[in-house]
């Protein structure tokens, strides 16, 4: 996805060190500044800002550990979760960055700003399952529910924010970091939070600064312009052996694969989807462009997430004379100019990619090289997000998803036919009433056994319909300059940036 806006194991682990030894920490160690990808469209998480509890300036009622468990943040404890109704009892002591103090009346607005039809909020999905939510005295928020939804703890990480506070305006939180400004294009700034109810952050200065183009972000590491980076795994190479920086890989639920759009001739055939699956050479991508660092894909949910069904992997390496076959029994046939057509319609599609993305850019002419082995014309376009948009109905694009938390999560929104066309949501406009029966019954019964059945049904459901062509799972590359205690991080999601290895630098303190 554009932004939203263990792969081998679910457990906290230091993060491997891939360089030479690390130096000294920068001589302004209390100043920190992170390169990152993706800059937000805004700052509030009513809005879309961290909706996964990865912000830096705001707090939820609960927060999520690096084993992937949940704990209290607001909430002084975890509620139990049976049931239509569920109640949390916030933290004493907490202020806002403005000197408000946290009450429940908070805790209501910001949900119900959050499913307010008239805010657009592209989270308000997410919170589905709420019906109301009220606040019998300050310190008790209680959730009404439409039907029992198993992750509703979970998702109480959104950001809370103040009551009638201005989305639009200068953001306001709890969070370990204050906002001081926002340069659009280019940088936000934020200072430490020194009435923090937790630990207060070492690093007193934290710089997000944003830059699109991954070339563009590793020449700007090279050069000292950034602590940290989130990098693509080719593009690290050049640091592993610099001195002063680290290489690090985290284990991630983050995937690459092909959306299809399923009401066009092409990409809408059953027997050309499944073809592609057969024909790409996952094992080359693995090595050649993620030079190693992930494993190949073959549906949303990774491997060592608790919830894949390992039924559902197939072969790494491709088999194209199957692959030849579908097509074939299909009635697509070999032209004179090896590209096969069926009805007069010949097996051609764009597929989009990000201009500044390289790492999806060689994912597609590798999906493109591969195709045409079996006589399938793939024609690229990279192109801007604007751009992107407007195309997703008509072309396929390749995109990144992958959460390791419970999956509900982006699989609802991505493959139930009421988020068909919605955005980034879902943008192919698959549509399988059986896929929407079992989305339904996997979000509303707490029960783990019975989910994991689901859930297991809806990855070979997933398969069988070809609804998208997984390619890869990914591990996260970072690089970080100067010695830092503090990088443990757990098992990443695709939306990381200050949610994943960067967003720990609220633990972060000069190595002695």
């Amino acid at each position: 996805m554009k932004r939203r806006s263990a792969l081998f194991g679910v457990f906290v682990l230091a993060l491997t060190a891939c360089s030479a030894p690390s130096q000294p920490a920068p001589a302004a160690q209390d100043t920190v500044v992170l390169g990152l990808s993706s800059e937000p469209d805004a700052l509030n998480p009513v809005l879309g800002y961290a909706p996964d509890g990865g912000s830096l300036m705001f707090d939820g009622l609960v927060r999520r550990t690096p084993d992937l468990k949940v704990q209290p943040a607001l909430a002084e404890s975890l509620p139990e979760a049976e049931g239509k109704k569920v109640e949390f009892t916030l933290r004493q002591g907490v202020t806002f960055h403005d000197g408000r103090p946290l009450t429940s009346a908070d805790v209501v607005y910001t949900y119900e700003e959050v499913l307010k039809s008239g805010n657009n909020s592209p989270i308000r999905g997410d919170y589905a399952a709420i019906d109301k939510v009220d606040a019998p005295d300050d310190r008790t928020v209680v959730f009404h529910l439409k039907y029992p939804y198993a992750p509703i703890v979970q998702r109480a990480t959104l950001g809370i924010v103040p009551d009638k506070s201005d989305l639009s305006g200068k953001p306001v939180g709890t969070g370990p970091y204050a906002f001081v400004s926002w340069t659009k294009g280019d940088k936000i700034a934020l200072k430490a939070n020194e009435g923090y109810w937790g630990d207060v952050p070492a690093v007193k200065n934290l710089v997000l600064a944003y830059t699109t183009d991954d070339n563009a972000r590793a020449t700007r590491m090279a050069a000292g312009e950034y602590t940290a980076t989130e990098l693509p795994p080719k593009a690290v190479a050049r640091f592993r052996n610099q001195p002063g920086v680290t290489v690090h890989e985290a284990p991630s639920a983050d995937y690459r694969g092909v959306m299809f759009p399923m009401d066009q001739p092409v990409t809408g055939d059953l027997a050309v989807r499944r073809a592609l699956s057969l024909a790409v050479d996952r094992s080359a991508m693995v090595s050649a462009i993620l030079a190693g660092a992930g494993a190949p894909a073959f549906g949303p949910i990774a491997p060592g997430t608790g919830w894949h069904d390992p039924s559902v992997t197939g072969s790494a390496q491709p088999d194209r004379a199957k692959a030849a076959a579908t097509l074939e029994a299909a009635g697509w046939k070999a032209g004179a100019d090896g590209i096969r057509t069926k009805d007069g319609t010949a097996a051609r599609f764009t597929l989009m990619y990000p201009a500044g993305d390289s790492l999806r850019k060689e994912l597609a002419l590798a999906v493109a090289s591969d195709a045409k082995q079996v006589g399938i014309d793939v024609r690229l376009a990279g192109l801007d997000w604007d751009a992107i948009d407007q195309r997703m109905a008509k072309d396929a694009l390749i995109m990144g998803y992958g959460t390791p938390y419970d999956p509900d999560y982006t699989n609802y929104e991505l493959f139930h036919s009421s988020y068909a066309g919605q955005g980034y949501f879902n943008p192919g406009r698959y549509d399988n009433p059986e896929m929407d029966r079992l989305l339904d019954a996997g979000r509303r019964t707490s029960d783990r056994a019975a989910r994991e059945k689901t859930y297991q049904e809806v990855q070979r459901l997933i398969r069988d319909d070809a609804v998208w062509l997984y390619l890869v799972y990914l591990k996260h590359t970072y690089v970080v300059r100067g010695g830092w205690s503090g990088l443990r991080i757990g098992v990443e999601a695709h939306e990381h940036s200050t949610g994943g290895l960067l967003g720990t630098v609220v633990n972060w303190k000069p190595a002695s």
